[in-house]
């Protein structure tokens, strides 16, 4: 009796022959070995953020502690990164104000971002007397050089914590509202959305399911650069005085109290921090990039 095969139809071969899209894990995963300086700012952030989560529980000594037999020491085994004026250990130091610095600009930044990126996108979207408003609030902002403006602000309201976070949020928030104003008034006419306002789709629905997932990847590189941004804010305002009260950790305190310290050979006391300053800011720019290529729609082909 002969046997009868069926051949498999063309769009049955072409779909086996198509291959699946990348999961997210495999994107990630290509991305960061496919460029060199991004996988390197991808390391050097979760090095920034696992210091900050536990470093603190691990640092050899207090870093309140003060020592007058071991004031000014250089950099040795029992003190990488040698003492300051009063004996504290500059390393431990060091390590703790990560988790101070680094909260103060993922709140700033994160606060900016909620309120700048709603703003943007209404402004953006409905036009007219509301996109004058927003706008002209931006450009005001944007008129006066930021870090004085920031100045001005902890100086008013008084130099803690939460001052600071305030004022490094209201310096951000320009650049939230120009990202989202922008790219949403490029797409607000789109087929997309044209489409979505056919299917009985509210404005509010369109702007929080269509349009800001479509705006998010932009605005997250400027995430990552706000971020070093912030922390420069942030340790500039603790250097001249108006930021974090002495003795708590903190990046600019430290720079500030061995800046005094150079002239005279001590160089350790001021370098060391600001290295670590340096490299925090080097790795959120670089963090940008890599930000990009993860979202970038381009790069999952």
């Amino acid at each position: 009796m002969p046997v009868t095969t069926t051949a498999p139809s063309p769009a049955a071969a072409d779909a086996s022959a198509t291959p699946s899209p990348p999961t997210a894990w495999q994107h990630a995963r290509h991305v960061l070995s496919d460029n060199p300086v991004t996988l390197t700012a991808t390391l050097l952030f979760a090095l920034f953020i696992l210091t900050a989560l536990v470093g603190p529980a691990l640092v050899p000594y207090d870093p309140l502690a003060t020592n007058a037999g071991a004031a000014l020491q250089p950099p040795s085994a029992a003190h990488w990164f040698g003492t300051d004026a009063v004996g504290r250990d500059i390393f431990s130091r060091t390590v703790v104000a990560t988790r101070l610095d680094l909260g103060i600009a993922v709140a700033a930044v994160g606060l900016s971002f909620v309120v700048g990126l709603p703003l943007g996108l209404a402004a953006g979207f409905f036009g007219g007397w509301w996109d004058a408003a927003v706008t002209r609030l931006s450009d005001t902002i944007m008129a006066f050089p930021l870090f004085v403006l920031a100045m001005g602000i902890v100086a008013a309201l008084g130099n803690t914590v939460g001052n600071i976070v305030l004022a490094t949020a209201i310096i951000n928030l320009p650049f939230y509202v120009r990202v989202a104003r922008a790219e949403t008034n490029v797409r607000r006419n789109a087929g997309f959305v044209e489409a979505a306002r056919l299917s009985g789709n509210t404005d509010l629905r369109i702007l929080a399911v269509h349009l800001f997932p479509n705006i998010l990847p932009p605005a997250m590189v400027q995430v990552s650069l706000n971020l070093g941004w912030a922390i420069l804010n942030a340790a500039g305002l603790s250097f001249i005085g108006l930021g974090v009260r002495p003795p708590t950790p903190e990046w600019g305190i430290l720079v500030a109290e061995g800046a005094q310290f150079i002239v005279s050979g001590e160089w350790w006391v001021s370098f060391f921090p600001g290295a670590v300053l340096m490299l925090a800011v080097f790795s959120f720019n670089l963090l940008g990039d890599a930000l990009r290529d993860l979202l970038d729609p381009r790069r999952r082909t």
